[in-house]
C-alpha cells in the first residue's frame, strides 16, 4: 500500500461527470510487414498476451484505488491487485475507410467515458479497420496514476525501449486493507504532515519574497492579479469529447526554431497562439487580449519513474492579438521566459506541496461546483503541453510503432486541450475538445499547421 500524493489526489478530486481526468496515449502500429514475413495474425487476443507478459514491469497497471473511511485522508493505492485483461483491453473497429478522421472520431468516443474507480484506472483499445493494414492502440490512463514524464517512461517500457525489471516475476495480489489499518495509517501520515509544515511555510514565504522583489509581468495587459479573458472555449463543459490529430516534421520545426533563436517549446506556444488567434477571429470576431495558457512543467525527470505526478502549471500569456507571425514568435518567447522566471522565483513545488494539505471532501465539493458553473474559468483559458517522446522507434509484439499521439484532459471551464508529443522525426499534435467549443476539432489542428507554415514563411530560408 502507498498513499497518493496530494497532487495525485487533487487530480481525482477534480473529476466530475463532465470533467474526465484521464489522459490518452495513441500508438499507430504497422502490421503488414510482420504478417507477410511470419504469416501470423496479431489480434486483440495476441495483444492481451503481449501485455500479460509485460505486466511485471508496468506496475501502475496493477494499482487499485482504496478510499479512506470518512474521507479522513487522501486515498491509497493497493499496489498488486488482480488484473482482468479481458476487461481492460478491448476490441474496437473504426468506420470505413479507416483514415485519420475515422480514427480520431473513435478516439473521441473512447475519451467520452470516465474510468471505473473500482478497477485499476486504465483501459486499452485495440483498434482495427485502419487503412494500409495498420492498427492503433489507444491507452486511457487516469492522470492520478501518472504525469507526462511517467507516462512516457511507462510507454517506453511497453515498447521495450526501456528495460525495467529484468525477470518476469510472479506476484501475489495484496490483501484488502482493513478499516482500522486505513484510519491508523492516515492518522500517522497527518502527524508527519504537521511536522513538515514549518518547512513548507518557509518555502512559501521565501518564494513570495522573491516574487515581490521582481518586476516581471506576464504581459503589459496582464498584471497581477490577473484574470483570463472570456472566449468561445471557456464555458461549462459537455461530457462528450472530440479528438483531432496532425503531424509536423520535427526537423522542420527544429530548423525554424534555430533560425529564429527560440526553443521548440517557444515555437509550439507560438504556433498555438497563431491557431488560437484564427479561431478567436472566427468564433468571437476579435482577438484583442492575450490568452492565459497553463503549460505543465515537470520537476522530476527520473527515467525510471513510471507513476505519480511531479509537475506544476506555468502560466504563459499568449500574444493572440499580434497579427505579424514573426512578432508573435518573439513576444511568445519573451512571455515564456518571463513566466519561467516567475515560476522559478515562486518555487516549482509550491502548489504540489500545499496540495498535500487539501481536505478530500471540501475539495471534491469545490470542483463539483466549478464544473457545473456556466461561466468563465478564473485561472486559465487553455492548457498546452509539449512533451518530448522516444527518440527511437518502438515495437509491440514485434510490430513497428510508426506514430504516437498524446493528449491531456479538459479542465473545468476550458473546452480545449492542445498536447504536442515528439516521436523520432515527428511532432505529433493532438487536440481534445468537448461538443460545445468548436464545430470540428480538426479546425484547431488545421489552424496549427497553417500557423507553423506562416511562421516558416515569415522566418525566411533556414
Amino acid at each position: 500500500m502507498k498513499r497518493l500524493s496530494g497532487w495525485d489526489a487533487l487530480l481525482l478530486y477534480s473529476e466530475t461527470p463532465n470533467v474526465h481526468m484521464h489522459t490518452l496515449k495513441i500508438a499507430i502500429i504497422e502490421l503488414e510487414d510482420e504478417r507477410l514475413s511470419t504469416g501470423a495474425e496479431f489480434g486483440v487476443e495476441e495483444f492481451r498476451e503481449v501485455i500479460r507478459g509485460r505486466l511485471y514491469k508496468l506496475d501502475p497497471f496493477r494499482y487499485q484505488l482504496v478510499d479512506i473511511p470518512f474521507k479522513f485522508h487522501h486515498p491509497m493505492w493497493r499496489e498488486n491487485c488482480d488484473v482482468d485483461l479481458d476487461y481492460h483491453i478491448r476490441p474496437w473497429r473504426v468506420a470505413a475507410p479507416g483514415g485519420r478522421r475515422e480514427l480520431d472520431e473513435a478516439i473521441g468516443e473512447i475519451a467520452s467515458t470516465p474510468l471505473d474507480r473500482s478497477r485499476p484506472l486504465w483501459e486499452m483499445y485495440f483498434v482495427e479497420g485502419l487503412e494500409g493494414g495498420r492498427i492503433a492502440v489507444v491507452g486511457k490512463i487516469h492522470h492520478a496514476l501518472a504525469d507526462g514524464v511517467a507516462s512516457g517512461n511507462l510507454m517506453a517500457r511497453g515498447m521495450d525501449l526501456q528495460s525495467g525489471p529484468q525477470t518476469d516475476r510472479d506476484y501475489v495480489p495484496d490483501p484488502h486493507p482493513g478499516r482500522g489499518h486505513l484510519v491508523g495509517s492516515a492518522f500517522l501520515d497527518h502527524r508527519r504532515q504537521i511536522g513538515r509544515l514549518p518547512g513548507l511555510i518557509k518555502y512559501t514565504a521565501d518564494g513570495l519574497r522573491r516574487v515581490r522583489r521582481s518586476d516581471r509581468e506576464l504581459s503589459p495587459e496582464l498584471t497581477r492579479p490577473f484574470t483570463p479573458p472570456p472566449t468561445f472555449m471557456n464555458h461549462m463543459l459537455t461530457a462528450e469529447r472530440r479528438f483531432a490529430t496532425a503531424t509536423l516534421s520535427l526537423a522542420d520545426v527544429k530548423r525554424t526554431g534555430k533560425h529564429l533563436g527560440v526553443t521548440i517549446n517557444d515555437l509550439v506556444l507560438a504556433i498555438s497562439a497563431g491557431a488560437l488567434r484564427a479561431l478567436l477571429l472566427r468564433y468571437d470576431g476579435a482577438a484583442n487580449h492575450p490568452l492565459l495558457s497553463s503549460v505543465p512543467v515537470s520537476f522530476n525527470f527520473d527515467p525510471n519513474r513510471i507513476s505519480g505526478n511531479y509537475f506544476t502549471g506555468m502560466l504563459v500569456a499568449l500574444p493572440v492579438a499580434v497579427a505579424d507571425p514573426f512578432d508573435r514568435v518573439r513576444q511568445t518567447h519573451d512571455a515564456a521566459a518571463s513566466a519561467k522566471e516567475g515560476f522559478q522565483l515562486l518555487g516549482p513545488e509550491l502548489v504540489s506541496r500545499w496540495s498535500s494539505y487539501l481536505p478530500p471532501a471540501p475539495a471534491e465539493a469545490l470542483f463539483k461546483r466549478l464544473a457545473n458553473k456556466d461561466g468563465q474559468n478564473k485561472v486559465l483559458n487553455i492548457p498546452i503541453s509539449n512533451v518530448p517522446g522516444p527518440r527511437e522507434r518502438g515495437r509491440v509484439g514485434g510490430a513497428l510503432v510508426t506514430e504516437i499521439y498524446s493528449v491531456g484532459p479538459l479542465t473545468a471551464g476550458s473546452g480545449l486541450n492542445i498536447t504536442v508529443w515528439s516521436y523520432v522525426d515527428q511532432l505529433s499534435i493532438s487536440v481534445l475538445s468537448d461538443t460545445a467549443t468548436v464545430d470540428d476539432p480538426h479546425e484547431v489542428t488545421d489552424a496549427m499547421v497553417a500557423a507553423f507554415e506562416e511562421i516558416r514563411a515569415a522566418a525566411g530560408p533556414a
